[in-house]
């Protein structure tokens, strides 16, 4: 096995064993609850009342930083714009996702389609990584660090934020003490 599929490998087991198994059967009214008031969410374009609000489209981002608590789409539209989106565009070609032009996801299903998407683009490209340019920073995008380092900061994020949605998702099913439903 290469070390690019190493790699990858360490992301796939947790994507497939545990962060996209947890997303199945994720509703509308999930993706959109807010556990407090004054979180940030993926909202119809002109109904923010975060300093700032991007995407391009229906519906649009809050922005700011740093950021309140967020809901499931916040999170979800985060992992796939910046935490995935832009780095397959700047390392393995493609349509690069620049937050103020993406159209962000309006329901769940859509959210999760995207994410599917960018999932396999990422997954994909990392596999096809050489050694040599594992060891080098990226030819392209703003970072100067070795290409390993950035493979496993995308890592890092895409479970730290996983862990976030799937703790959301988990009180979302236990709140007001009612019982939880299997997901």
């Amino acid at each position: 096995m290469t070390r690019s599929e190493r790699l990858a490998d360490q992301l796939d087991w947790y994507w497939n064993r545990n962060l996209r198994p947890r997303l199945d059967g994720l509703t509308d009214e999930e993706y959109f609850w807010e556990p407090v008031r004054g979180c940030w969410s993926i909202r119809p374009r002109g109904t923010s009342a975060a300093p700032m609000s991007e995407g391009q489209g229906e519906w649009t981002m809050d922005g700011a930083s740093p950021a309140p608590v967020t809901t499931i789409a916040w999170r979800l539209a985060h992992i796939i714009v910046s935490c995935l989106g832009w780095r397959v565009g700047w390392y393995f070609g493609g349509q690069d996702l620049e937050s103020r032009a993406i159209a962000y996801a309006g329901t769940a299903d859509e959210a999760l389609n995207q994410l599917d998407e960018m999932y396999g683009r990422w997954n994909a490209g990392v596999r096809e990584l050489t050694d040599a340019e594992l060891d080098h920073p990226p030819a392209v995008g703003p970072e100067r660090f070795p290409m390993e380092n950035r493979v496993l900061h995308v890592n890092r994020e895409l479970i730290h934020h996983g862990a976030e949605i799937s703790l959301l998702r988990d009180l979302y099913r236990w709140q007001d003490g009612a019982v939880p439903r299997r997901i």
